[in-house]
């Protein structure tokens, strides 16, 4: 399947965070984006080192800056169960802007066509490194990496976009 691109519809689908009650809830990404400028940005794992240290802290200290673009909120999209989703969260201080959001066996990312097989390594099927502005549902712009690279799907590189 072709990765999703400027100008494609976000699929539909359900994913799962940890409310601000500390209740586990399945949300739609559908109810999440619709009527809003979002960004989605996903990553192949929690903890991994590009991920925790360079990835996810970008998006949280640009966080104003993209609410001064016009962005509602920013959704990061990984491929681990909810509860190691909620352990990542507490790592970082101020994450009420960042939403996150697990995607446990992979459907919501195999529907953006954005799987990565790191099988070799243990890691199974997880989540290409990506970054995208999605305005009411549709896809404005999207920074893909190949690899395991980090070089287009930051914080900053997205700001530009805007």
């Amino acid at each position: 399947m072709a990765p999703i691109a400027v100008g494609d519809t976000i699929p539909d689908g359900k994913l799962h965070r940890h409310d601000e009650y500390d209740q586990l809830e399945e949300v739609s990404m559908h109810s999440l984006a619709a009527g809003k400028k979002i960004v989605m940005f996903g990553i192949p794992g929690a903890f991994t080192p590009t991920c925790s240290v360079k990835h996810v802290p970008g998006f949280i200290e640009k966080a104003e800056e993209f609410k001064a673009k016009g962005v509602s909120e920013i959704l990061l999209i990984s491929v681990n169960d909810p509860f190691v989703i909620k352990a990542f969260a507490k790592t970082y201080p101020d994450t009420k802007f960042v939403k996150f959001l697990a995607d446990g066996s992979a459907k919501y990312i195999h529907a953006l066509g954005l799987e990565l097989d790191l099988s070799e390594k243990g890691m199974g099927i997880r989540s290409r490194r990506f970054a995208a502005v999605v305005d009411d549902l549709k896809v404005k712009t999207i920074n893909l990496e190949t690899g395991g690279e980090f070089s287009v799907s930051g914080a900053e590189d997205l700001l530009k976009t805007l």
